[in-house]
């Protein structure tokens, strides 16, 4: 992977943890340190989101980095990672 691969992939994790921490208010915890790491998780969401669903829409992609894919991944990956530690009790409301 390149550098720019990474910073897409990073740009997409990005938006898509801002939009469901703040626009829909889900998260972990409220705090900062929260979005950090739905980022991070977001990020590896969106590595694995070509690999695992598919390599969709050649138009719109960047050397191995399918964007649909990718935005999917990161989406399911957050997703995931906020309902097992609502599963847990982890408090949300920090």
């Amino acid at each position: 992977m390149n550098f720019i691969s990474f910073i897409i992939l990073l740009a997409i994790s990005v938006i898509v943890a801002v939009i469901l921490h703040f626009v829909f208010n889900y998260y972990v915890r409220q705090k900062w340190n929260s979005i950090f790491s739905e980022i991070v998780f977001g990020w590896i969401g969106a590595w694995l989101g070509s690999p695992v669903l598919g390599y969709w829409f050649k138009g719109w992609k960047y050397d191995n980095v399918y964007i649909i894919p990718a935005i999917l991944g990161s989406l399911a990956l957050f997703v995931i990672i906020v309902e097992v530690f609502k599963l847990f009790n982890v408090s949300t409301k920090e």
